[in-house]
């Protein structure tokens, strides 16, 4: 399971539907797209020390980008950016989930319905 950034935020926030659903996984992974923007959001070396050892305990690992994934993500912005709006770290998302056939957990499914052949896992965290 590739786990999208906006449910670990969630998870963070204290989100009890994200706690339940991460804490069900056993092991997961993310994009590095997605532990980088979790990174940016820390306010504190101690904050994201504790996330790392989290990061450990979830026996999540991350999924750098390769060739494969720039070159479906540079598709998935030249076909939907225009229509879609869709972002850079979306289609990088996106693209990792594709690439490594892997379904997308996330709570914002509307950023990632249009594009085909990803499998996607909405969670409704409201």
């Amino acid at each position: 399971m590739l786990i999208d950034t906006d449910v670990l935020i969630w998870y963070l926030r204290g989100n009890q539907k994200a706690f339940d659903f991460i804490e069900r996984q056993n092991g997961f992974t993310v994009s590095v797209i997605t532990y980088m923007e979790l990174v940016q959001g820390m306010r504190d070396k101690q904050e994201l020390n504790r996330f790392r050892k989290r990061f450990l305990e979830w026996n999540a690992s991350i999924m750098h980008l390769s060739e494969d994934i720039s070159t479906r993500a540079l598709y998935i912005v030249e076909k939907f950016y225009l229509s879609h709006s869709l972002e850079m770290a979306d289609a990088l998302i996106a693209a990792t989930a594709l690439v490594t056939g892997l379904p997308l957990a996330t709570c914002n499914d509307k950023h990632f319905r249009s594009i085909t052949g990803i499998e996607l896992v909405p969670l409704k965290i409201s």
